[in-house]
């Protein structure tokens, strides 16, 4: 993959934007930090270069300085609610998180229940913070909000919130996704700052969209794409069109919200810092771009692959039908097609030549790799063990897994966990490959070669197991598949 972005540059000039934020509002700046800190997949796959943790090692160089606040909505902890990247529930990506932010360091100690009505799960896990030594804030509902701007603004409003403590002069406002309240805690704390005559400003980190370029640019659609789900559309924003001349892009939630909290900010601190919604980010990704054409490509990609996501997930009963429509339209306007994806024609083609589910990789010189379904393994299983042989320059008729590995996972699947499929996974498959690597040099110098997997492409002509598509995500592996399954049972695992 071509390298379109300077990540150094990113971790120096990011820093020190936020210093200058800081010194803007005289020494203390609230920061609503969307997006991943910790693992952000989709800018390493939109802006080759990018780094997933970028984010983070941005944080470390302000280490001293900061200080971070988790916000989670109690309400999502009542519902349940899974981050969909990862697999768990919010209060447990909350605890993950905390536990990630020790580790490097960093100071974190407070964790805020926003619209918190003493719901029985959250006070549960309230109470596990404090029993792990973690403040808690609560934070409540406001009628009217964010419209009733007197009501809010005031000690029935943001006034009934806890005052969170905090002591950098960086305070980093995050969650574990979308709609926890961040902005609404960084205003509440602004207003009992101002209380507490304290000066404080506020300011935004959002990565996408990327504000200053084009709207139509394949980074910022494919941006659209990713949250098809909640009807995010970029846009010019019209208050910096007006405020200065320029065109610069945000989103419709930022642009919509930009009057109400423009009359907060002149409620709070007696004048606005801000004149458009841009002015109150922080992002310099667009600074560090150093290959438009490697990041465009970059982009388009990321587009398809969120198409075939929605069909599939559509399928699963997962997301409304609405969404891929959505994305096919974004395709259609920067002219792309699944034909643009290289990997689809060649395991479409397997599976017609074959009469069976198959899957095909593209690695990195460019060479496509496919692997069809057999007895003994499944098409994906066969797809990486092909692909290993390929980067070993192992001949494709050479075993590298003696059989005496395999019977017994096989017999263990059918016999003892009543398994009907004695096809190999392909966690499976590694792990069969692991134990002869002990003894056969060749099944070694094929394991050796996993590492250059990640960040490679591709399909399947069948939505994958679960054990599937995890394993080839934990490998860096990009996967689409077709949205159909192999067979028309109802029950899956």
């Amino acid at each position: 993959m071509r390298i379109g972005f300077d990540n150094e540059k990113y971790l120096e000039t990011q820093s020190q934007h936020i210093r200058n934020r800081i010194a803007k509002f005289g020494g203390k700046l609230y920061l609503e930090f969307g997006g991943k800190l910790f693992d952000d997949y989709h800018a390493s796959r939109v802006l080759p270069g990018f780094k997933p943790d970028s984010k983070l090692q941005m944080l470390m160089q302000l280490k001293d300085e900061a200080e971070i606040v988790i916000v989670i909505n109690a309400d999502d902890i009542e519902k349940n609610k899974v981050r969909g990247d990862l697999g768990i529930t919010y209060d447990l990506d909350v605890l993950r998180l905390l536990d990630l932010f020790r580790s490097r360091g960093l100071c974190v100690k407070s964790v805020v229940l926003t619209r918190f009505a003493k719901q029985p799960t959250a006070v549960k896990f309230e109470q596990n913070l404090k029993n792990n030594g973690i403040n808690v804030y609560h934070h409540y509902s406001i009628p009217n909000y964010p419209t009733d701007v007197d009501l809010i603004v005031s000690d029935d409003g943001y006034g009934r919130n806890d005052y969170v403590e905090t002591t950098r002069r960086l305070v980093v406002i995050t969650a574990p996704g979308p709609g926890s309240g961040k902005m609404a805690v960084c205003l509440s704390q602004l207003y009992h700052e101002h209380k507490h005559g304290v000066q404080a400003g506020y300011a935004k980190f959002e990565t996408f969209p990327i504000w200053n370029l084009p709207l139509k640019h394949p980074v910022n659609v494919a941006y659209e794409a990713a949250t098809a789900d909640l009807n995010d559309v970029n846009m010019i924003d019209p208050f910096h069109l007006e405020a200065y001349g320029k065109t610069t892009v945000n989103y419709n939630r930022d642009i919509e919200i930009f009057p109400v909290l423009n009359t907060m900010f002149e409620l709070i601190l007696g004048e606005s810092p801000y004149k458009s919604p841009t002015d109150m980010g922080v992002n310099m990704a667009g600074n560090c771009i150093i290959d438009d054409d490697a990041v465009c490509a970059a982009a388009n990609q990321e587009i398809i692959r969120r198409y075939y996501a929605a069909l599939c997930n559509h399928v699963k009963g997962v997301e409304a039908a609405d969404e891929a429509y959505k994305i096919s339209l974004l395709m259609k306007q920067n002219k792309l097609s699944t034909d643009d994806r290289p990997v689809i024609a060649p395991a479409l083609k397997k599976a017609e030549d074959t009469g069976a589910p198959a899957a095909a990789i593209e690695l990195a010189d460019g060479q496509i790799i496919t692997g069809k379904t057999s007895n003994l393994l499944g098409a994906c299983s066969a797809m990486l063990l092909n692909a290993l042989k390929y980067l070993a320059g192992i001949p494709e008729n050479v075993d590298i897994i003696d059989a005496a590995v395999i019977e017994p996972i096989q017999r263990l699947k059918v016999d003892s966990f009543g398994s009907n499929n004695p096809r190999l996974h392909t966690d499976e498959l590694l792990i069969a490959l692991s134990m002869s690597a002990v003894t056969n040099p060749t099944a070694k110098l094929a394991m050796d070669q996993l590492h250059k997997l990640r960040d490679t492409d591709a399909h399947a002509t069948v939505i994958l197991s679960e054990t599937d598509t995890r394993t080839l995500k934990k490998l860096g592996i990009r996967l689409t598949t077709e949205p159909v399954y192999e067979n028309d049972r109802l029950y899956r695992k």
